[in-house]
């Protein structure tokens, strides 16, 4: 295939960002789409020029480093992440416009990289359990009803990829903070610390500079892992009940 990629430069956080367009030929549709902007590196390192930067890890859809803004949708046409999404969905002659997630608490680093660490603080804030250090205790110790440990796993799927933030118009994170308050909120070991963490993190969500939601629902359709909107709802019935033991 021949394609048009329109990608979005930017050398530093302070300088101003600008479309570039690159034309690239020879593109085949089993490549992931990083494989073809590994093939679009190449030719520009081979021409002497600045390679565009994007993040990636795993390239296996579980690590979320690799999300990208392609032609005004999170990840792409693909409900995947943007490392498994395959040059199958597109033909010759498109024109692919990439970009960074845009978002406040998603400061660009360099082209198509930004700093997702907001999230990392969030989870610092309250995304854990405490545990006493020692032997650690018999596995199913502790019974969980099926129906919850469903709901934990599903909600533990989350990848923190941020095309939840990406996708909303009000650049909001709620899908990815009820997810976790949602995978910990379900199990016996996250009760005793539950209402502290909600308090946390809906504070340290705040001061990180995230949007509101207004359920538009634009997160989960997005979301790489179909991760629910009732996550949401959970989070939020979460805080009520904190404000009502603190009362």
């Amino acid at each position: 295939m021949k394609l048009t990629l329109k990608i979005w430069r930017q050398d530093g956080p302070a300088d101003a960002g600008r479309m570039v367009t690159y034309p690239i030929e020879g593109v085949s549709e089993e490549m992931s789409f990083l494989e073809m902007l590994d093939v679009l590196n190449e030719d520009l390192i081979a021409k002497g020029e600045e390679p565009v930067a994007f993040d990636s890890d795993c390239r296996e859809g579980i690590c979320g480093m690799c999300g990208l803004m392609i032609n005004g949708q999170a990840h792409g046409p693909e409900r995947t992440t943007t490392c498994q999404l395959h040059m199958r969905s597109f033909k010759d002659g498109d024109e692919v416009v990439i970009e960074p997630w845009r978002a406040e608490p998603f400061p660009v680093i360099r082209d198509l990289v930004v700093d997702r660490s907001s999230f990392d603080r969030i989870i610092a804030s309250g995304g854990f359990i405490s545990a006493d250090t020692g032997s650690a205790p018999d596995a199913h110790a502790t019974p969980v009803p099926k129906d919850n440990a469903d709901r934990a796993f599903m909600a533990a799927e989350c990848i923190g990829c941020g095309a939840c933030v990406a996708a909303c118009p009000n650049a909001a994170g709620m899908l990815f903070m009820g997810a976790k308050v949602t995978h910990l909120g379900e199990l016996p070991q996250g009760q005793p610390e539950r209402d502290a963490r909600v308090f946390s993190m809906v504070g340290q969500y705040e001061e990180e500079g995230f949007g509101g939601c207004t359920n538009l629902g634009e997160c989960s359709r997005a979301c790489p892992k179909g991760i629910p909107l009732n996550v949401i709802s959970q989070l939020n019935g979460d805080l009520q009940r904190a404000y009502r033991h603190r009362s």
